[in-house]
């Protein structure tokens, strides 16, 4: 039942992130349930169709249509409000990535994969709702953006998840306490501006140099 309703709040968590997102690109309210719907179902429906749990929970579960239509309804009265602090949206993000990276690992180790699988599907779990998100918003994926660490949190919460369970310490309130480590962890580099090495040792990033001026890759 825990692991229900830590899933149900990733599911909000994610779905706001996509109504706040559809609010910036100015869709309608159609389209803001339906990247809500996408980036909350997306990374769970890809885990259970990978594990072969039957019927994905999303299409079996009719509570888990309620967080997107919830999501939206917020976004629509309160963006107005809200609009001008950016951050929101990374904010309910991270939340979402914190959770789906911990119930992802729970569902696949359940169906007994081996951890090192049930990590890798708890990372999936958790960048696959936002990639689909930011590809239908035209948006670069956060997962592949070279100025901001994604898919590394979710990777540190999965894999500590998968520790906790093989070593028989996993509760409800050690996963709070992954989830709130991957949450602070994905905040601060965002904050921060930390970032992963790119893929050719030499390269920069696009931006500006010590000078001002513009550079590129070398």
């Amino acid at each position: 039942m825990a692991l229900v309703w830590l899933d149900l709040a990733g599911v909000f968590f994610f779905a706001v992130s996509g109504s706040l997102l559809a609010a910036r690109k100015q869709f309608d309210i159609v389209g803001s349930v339906l990247l809500a719907s996408l980036v909350a179902l997306g990374g769970g429906v890809i885990r259970d169709i990978i594990i072969n749990a039957g019927p994905p929970a999303a299409f079996a579960n009719p509570v888990y249509v309620l967080p997107p239509l919830l999501a939206a309804a917020l976004v629509y009265f309160l963006f107005a409000n809200v609009q001008r602090f950016t951050s929101l949206l990374t904010l309910f993000d991270a939340g979402g990535l914190a959770l789906f990276c911990i119930t992802g690992t729970v569902k696949a180790l359940s169906a007994e994969l081996n951890p090192f699988a049930a990590v890798l599907l708890g990372v999936t779990t958790a960048v696959g709702g936002g990639l689909l998100r930011d590809i239908t918003a035209n948006e670069v994926p956060g997962l592949f953006n070279a100025r901001d660490l994604y898919a590394i949190p979710a990777f540190l919460g999965a894999g500590l998840t998968a520790v906790l369970w093989v070593s028989g310490t996993f509760s409800a309130w050690t996963a709070v306490g992954v989830a709130v480590l991957v949450f602070v962890f994905r905040v601060t580099a965002w904050r921060r501006g930390w970032h992963a090495p790119l893929a050719v040792r030499g390269w920069h990033r696009f931006g500006l140099d010590s000078t001002g001026k513009s550079r590129g890759l070398d």
